[in-house]
């Protein structure tokens, strides 16, 4: 492989788990506690999110920060290098809409 072939694989595997460009684009907006996660990404299953949040957290986009109360509250917030793929995720964001409307447009015709 050449370089830029193997740069782009390192990048989609980090980013493109099912459900991580998602949740990395919804901590965007705002760090969030596991349930808003689960409210505001209900479909993703239980586990895929640990396994995804974990894996975030290991490549260095995300800060896990655990409060001291009872029961523990866990708030989950993209690293400054986690920000640094803002604009690949808005970008995908957009394609993913056109890519979308021309699917329903070629369905409806």
């Amino acid at each position: 492989m050449n370089r830029s072939v193997e740069d782009m694989k390192t990048t989609l595997d980090v980013v493109c788990g099912k459900w991580k460009a998602v949740l990395l684009l919804e901590l965007v907006e705002k760090p969030l506690r596991f349930s808003e996660i689960k409210k505001v990404i209900p479909r993703i299953p239980h586990q895929t999110l640990i396994k995804h949040l974990k894996e975030l957290e290991m490549d260095g986009l995300l800060n896990r920060k655990e409060s001291k109360d009872v029961p523990p509250k866990v708030e989950y917030s993209l690293t400054p290098y986690g920000y640094e793929l803002e604009p690949l995720l808005h970008e995908m964001e957009k394609w993913g809409k056109t890519h979308r409307t021309r699917s329903e447009e070629t369905i409806a015709n």
